[in-house]
């Protein structure tokens, strides 16, 4: 194996590590009755965080590395931790976060900055060639395959049966 071949394993034994570590964080909601405490309110704010950082890794899948890239993703980044924040606030006024879920936040807010510093570190040459140019060069689609199904089933499934309890929850 590569010395860049070792770093995508590592890097993706990383993501995978990040979104167990988003599943457990939706066991934690389950076993704090999120749909009863912070509600419809706070489960929402998980899915719009769950859309920001899928915008970017698509736009990762499909696009060349570039400038405008990586400044797209600094900016989703970004917007996500603020997000996360507002998320914290909805879930602390109702001290539903007991100190398991907090640590596990720690992980969930800071892997996707980690992330955005590999992608600096390892494209930049390349986003330097490409600059602000936005070009369609799409992986594989093992590679999409690779990298979508995983949060599809440990974070984007468990998200949606907490919203839709969340639902169940304001209606009755």
């Amino acid at each position: 194996m590569t010395m860049a071949g070792a770093s995508v394993g590592w890097a993706y034994a990383g993501y995978l590590l990040w979104l167990v570590a988003g599943c457990l964080d939706f066991a934690q909601h389950r076993r704090s009755d999120l749909a009863h405490t912070s509600g419809l309110r706070e489960s929402s704010l998980h899915g719009v965080q769950l859309c920001l950082l899928g915008v970017a890794a698509l736009a990762w899948l499909a696009l060349r590395p570039s400038l405008m890239l990586l400044a797209l993703s600094t900016a989703l980044v970004a917007a996500h931790a603020g997000v996360g924040y507002a998320d914290t606030v909805s879930a602390f006024g109702r001290r539903r976060i007991g100190p398991l879920e907090q640590h596990v936040h720690s992980v969930l807010d800071m892997a996707p900055w980690i992330a955005l510093g590999l992608l600096v570190v390892t494209t930049l040459p390349d986003a330097w060639s490409a600059g602000w140019r936005l070009e369609w060069e799409p992986e594989p689609a093992r590679t999409w395959l690779a990298w979508l199904l995983p949060p599809g089933l440990l974070c984007l499934l468990p998200w949606l049966a907490e919203y839709r309890a969340s639902l169940r929850a304001r209606s009755a």
